[in-house]
């Protein structure tokens, strides 16, 4: 795919990839302990002085505007070496490419800026609930109208980076008459407003240096002025933001599972057995085959939905397939490599068993692979019919 890319996208893909080998490669397992999580922030701080948490964002706003391929790429060599620091990567360019698109330009210069220069080294997405997960539209969050203003309470679960946000789009119900997932409303709300409690991370099997929190809004005053878009309209902000989030865990799915097979391979043509290197046997060539034709049409399949998506085309569906193959196909590379290097594989000597945690729920958050099922066949039925 490289004769595709541009110059500027492989510049970025070398800054990435440099920061990835140096920086976070050799902390991504030491950082799993919650003792060393100011190594995790002092890398995420870096990363924001490079360009990296604005990458799809106008100048005007301290964005780098190299593009959503140049977004796709980057995170794709972050998830390389850690995927729970490219995670955080995504999900913050995510919040800031919301307000971008959404945001009035007040609302722009006040939180755009802090989040490309990491001032807020995060962003949190605040839409997901216990019984409002696939199904985002049966959400109990509520925010009722006082004064000037509208009173949030609600628990949101599974929020990225909360701990360390400094802002969150949250959505909630203004409307509860309406018809479901029409009266839902998108707002900004700054991480230190009273009313907001940030529980402690939830305990993980991957990605655990990236903190997963519950956050509660407990009687959370906000100004009008929060309003992320229209009254009402914040269903419509959701589905069309997570089709851009899941360009995001398509490519971190491709860097974990490309970081498996490459060790995985190296790993094989050094051991020997029956007196000959193990990649050279039928067998176990024959999977290092099938696995990197499997990464490559992930690839494209990705470059495919973020070309799109910055031609400012409709991207919704070409995204679903991105991130239904690239994650399934990740985590089955992640079990063939652990097959390649047997059991040696199967120990924290290696890094193996940590891509294999850490790729899991790929195909699980900004929706499942279930979901992305019915995304791809509603839309071909849609045409169809």
């Amino acid at each position: 795919m490289d004769h595709l890319l541009t110059d500027e996208q492989r510049m970025f893909q070398d800054v990435a990839r440099n920061f990835a080998r140096d920086q976070l490669a050799p902390v991504a397992a030491k950082i799993e302990s919650l003792d060393h999580q100011d190594i995790f922030l002092g890398n995420v701080k870096k990363l924001a002085e490079l360009g990296c948490m604005g990458i799809n964002i106008s100048s005007d706003y301290g964005g780098t505007e190299a593009g959503v391929v140049a977004f796709s790429l980057i995170v794709t060599e972050i998830a390389k070496a850690c995927a729970s620091t490219a995670t955080t990567v995504s999900v913050t360019n995510m919040v800031a490419e919301v307000i971008q698109a959404i945001g009035s330009e007040a609302q722009k210069q006040e939180y755009i800026p802090k989040i490309c220069s990491g001032e807020f080294l995060a962003g949190g997405f605040c839409l997901s609930e216990v019984a409002a997960g696939s199904d985002p539209s049966a959400m109990a969050t509520k925010a009722v109208k006082d004064g000037d203003g509208w009173v949030l309470n609600g628990t949101k679960m599974w929020i990225t980076s909360a701990q360390y946000a400094g802002v969150f789009v949250v959505w909630a119900v203004t409307d509860p008459d309406a018809y479901r997932g029409k009266g839902i409303t998108c707002f900004l709300v700054p991480a230190d407003t009273k009313g907001i409690k940030i529980m402690p991370p939830e305990h993980k099997m991957g990605q655990i240096a990236s903190s997963t929190c519950a956050v509660i809004f407990d009687d959370c005053y906000v100004p009008s002025s929060a309003i992320l878009g229209e009254l009402n309209d914040g269903f419509r902000i959701a589905v069309s933001e997570l089709a851009g989030g899941r360009i995001g865990i398509a490519s971190l799915a491709l860097g974990v599972g490309q970081a498996a097979i490459d060790y995985a391979v190296s790993y094989a043509m050094e051991r020997k057995q029956f007196g000959q290197s193990v990649a050279k046997m039928q067998g176990p060539s024959w999977m290092i085959a099938d696995a990197v034709t499997e990464l490559e049409a992930a690839r494209l399949l990705i470059f495919n939905a973020a070309t799109l998506k910055e031609k400012g085309l409709p991207f919704g569906k070409e995204a679903s397939m991105a991130k239904l193959f690239a994650s399934e196909k990740a985590n089955d590379i992640c079990y063939t490599s652990l097959q390649l290097t047997g059991g040696m594989g199967y120990t924290k000597d290696t890094p193996l068993e940590r891509y294999t945690r850490d790729v899991r729920v790929t195909s699980i958050y900004e929706g499942t692979s279930e979901i992305q099922r019915v995304v791809i066949a509603r839309d071909v039925l849609r045409n169809f019919a």
